[in-house]
């Protein structure tokens, strides 16, 4: 057989065989209702994991440890983080905040830290759920700032993860690996 009668065949093969294995295109996923709000509840849901993760991995212990004398020890983080999601979240919500004192001030112990932080993220979760893309825009005050409900919601998210930045170094001080580390030998 000569070069051209081999190249005729292969392309006549190929032009047969193609077809039958490709598969047809999969369809694109219907884009949810929301798709910046889910966006955003989808972050907050990780934060979340890494943060409530993070207090169940501390001993009790260490609750009260400090890096150094000037900043916040473990317990007092995590007071802060479920004190912010409560008021951020009241404020995108147009609402008075459920908490009815400070965690960061008066609670101390493991499991009432882990009570409040799950219910200051419970609280978040709903806020984010009835926050629609549409009222999104709505400008809600919050620090003095004005801005957008949807703006709020990434400010809280990023103030997590800014806490949970915290929590990393606090956790490696003390040879423990944070959870978005955690399963990759990190």
């Amino acid at each position: 057989m000569t070069l051209a009668k081999s190249l005729c065949a292969f392309a006549l093969v190929t032009v047969i065989a193609v077809p039958a294995f490709a598969q047809a295109p999969a369809a694109p996923a219907a884009a949810p209702a929301n798709p910046i709000a889910t966006g955003m509840a989808g972050t907050l849901g990780m934060v979340k994991d890494y943060i409530l993760k993070s207090a169940e991995q501390v001993p009790e212990s260490l609750y009260s440890f400090k890096p150094t004398p000037d900043v916040r020890s473990f317990g007092q983080l995590f007071g802060h983080i479920a004190d912010a999601n409560y008021m951020i979240c009241a404020t995108i919500a147009g609402e008075k905040s459920p908490a009815t004192a400070s965690f960061e001030k008066t609670a101390t112990t493991k499991a009432d830290l882990t009570k409040a932080l799950t219910g200051a993220f419970e609280y978040c979760g709903k806020v984010y759920a009835a926050t629609a893309d549409a009222d999104g825009a709505k400008i809600v005050d919050l620090f003095g700032m004005k801005m957008a409900k949807l703006a709020a919601l990434g400010f809280n998210n990023a103030h997590d993860f800014e806490h949970y930045g915290n929590l990393i170094t606090y956790l490696r001080l003390n040879k423990m690996v944070p959870p978005s580390s955690q399963g990759r030998g990190m």
